[in-house]
């Protein structure tokens, strides 16, 4: 999927299972990883609701949207989930390591310093992390290349 959010047209509103088939993809497009089905009323509202009505409404793009999210978990202390949305930012290139690194310094400034340097360690263990699948994945794609 694109960082444009996508609707369906008025009077052509997928029906359930398509909602919920939109609600895994775009799931997946959001957390940038592979989204299989889940069982429960909370997992089916949070598909068909969060991720196919609010996230892939007209308006504002997936990154406009993180980066509101981001601010949100950092103002609110919730660290424990703060990482999955920097994660996925870095790795779909919504957002650079010096984009995230901005981030930190501006929102230190409004939430205070421990919830800054809890953002700061998060963005920072999150971009060491992202170079070292990158550096892997380059690793193994020379690797294919000489073997070929």
């Amino acid at each position: 999927m694109s960082d444009e959010p996508t609707t369906a047209p008025p009077g052509d509103e997928p029906g359930v299972s398509d909602k919920r088939q939109l609600g895994l993809e775009v799931m997946a497009d959001v957390y940038a990883w592979e989204v299989n089905d889940g069982a429960g009323d909370f997992f089916g509202l949070t598909v068909e609701h969060l991720f196919a009505e609010i996230w892939t409404r007209e308006g504002l793009t997936f990154r406009d949207r993180r980066l509101m999210l981001i601010g949100l978990m950092v103002g609110s202390g919730l660290d424990d989930v703060l990482g999955l949305q920097i994660d996925a930012a870095l790795r779909k290139e919504e957002l650079t390591e010096h984009e995230l690194r901005e981030i930190v310094i501006f929102l230190t400034h409004y939430a205070g310093w421990p919830r800054g340097a809890k953002l700061n360690t998060a963005v920072e263990k999150t971009i060491a992390s992202e170079a070292k699948r990158r550096q892997a994945e380059a690793e193994a794609e020379e690797e294919t290349t000489r073997r070929d």
